[in-house]
């Protein structure tokens, strides 16, 4: 069966898969009814720990937040319904997930960059991901695995050109909505997603609080600076021994020559980042003054015109001065 056959519950016609992470697809799709183009994550109802169902309840709960996408459709099959078949072509039994379209990761964005962002973006892009984490730990959430893959470009009309989290499945209640309880610190923790932006205490296998994700953030605002990080690259085959080394590197290196070249705010965001304790609400004020200082003392705008958006223009120039 071809995939513009596919349809999920009569209202979305499948088309090309765009991403496999884990068990998940991620499908681009059109509602048949609207014409308007959304999102699909698929899962098979197989898996023992389905991790769909339990990002849909997450995104559910973040609904008309700051960098959250909206979320048209969300399918909660329970174990009493799986004979109860929801048929998607040739995919079989599956959760599924419908939610606002979104472009490119900022990850393609700084490769299409040459691997490399200006100052502005980088702090138009600092700006709107701590908003995002704020409102996020907001709610109760911490997400846990902050990278340069999981945040994309809005592309709707009333969202355009601005910064989205894709991806919820790593995220987890930091403390109880009701008792305002946080969870106990505890040890022995495997390491949740990849190791390049993982805070220290993640190498360290504790369990992760809201700082950590205000550490992830401060090693992506370096990465796109200055193109890489000490750590990136590192030719080991074991596994383990990398994510050794990587933890290594992190803990050694000071965060003075790990921000060389950066202006003193992003040294400031990762000092205060791991100078914060395991409960410590971070101050989400000082870090985006410290970020907006630099961005203003600089002369910028925040016009969301990114060096992205400034690439087919600088190619033209080019061209234009060679003939």
């Amino acid at each position: 069966m071809s995939q513009t056959e596919i349809r999920i519950c009569g209202h979305f016609k499948l088309g090309k898969k765009i991403r496999s992470i884990t068990q998940v697809q991620h499908y681009q799709a059109k509602n048949i009814q609207s014409d308007q183009n959304v999102l699909i994550k698929i899962e098979e109802t197989k898996y023992r720990h389905p991790q769909l169902l339990y990002e849909g309840k997450i995104l559910q709960n973040l609904q008309g937040g700051i960098g959250i996408p909206s979320m048209f459709w969300y399918k909660k099959k329970k174990r009493r319904q799986i004979k109860k078949k929801i048929r998607c072509g040739q995919e079989g039994d599956n959760n599924f997930l419908v939610m606002e379209e979104l472009g490119e990761s900022l990850e393609q964005l700084f490769q299409n960059c040459n691997r490399k962002f200006s100052l502005k973006t980088v702090l138009m892009i600092g700006v709107q991901i701590l908003k995002s984490i704020e409102y996020m730990h907001y709610k109760s959430y911490i997400n846990r695995e902050i990278n340069s893959q999981n945040f994309h470009l809005g592309i709707q009309l009333q969202n355009i050109n601005k910064i989205f989290q894709l991806n919820f499945g790593s995220a987890k209640k930091y403390k109880d909505s009701q008792t305002h309880e946080h969870i106990p610190f505890r040890e022995k923790k495997p390491l949740i997603g990849a190791s390049r932006f993982a805070s220290i205490n993640a190498h360290l296998g504790y369990e992760l609080s809201r700082r950590d994700d205000i550490e992830s953030l401060a090693y992506m605002l370096i990465y796109f600076l200055k193109g890489s990080l000490p750590w990136k690259g590192l030719k080991m085959t074991n596994k383990q021994a990398k994510f050794q080394k990587v933890k290594e590197i992190k803990t050694k290196q000071s965060i003075q020559e790990l921000c060389k070249g950066c202006p003193k705010s992003i040294e400031l965001f990762l000092e205060y980042s791991r100078s914060l304790g395991f409960e410590d609400k971070p101050d989400y004020t000082y870090l985006k003054g410290i970020l907006l200082e630099t961005f203003h003392n600089q002369g910028f705008i925040f016009d969301f015109i990114y060096d992205w958006v400034l690439l087919p223009l600088n190619k033209i120039e080019n061209l234009e001065k060679l003939s």
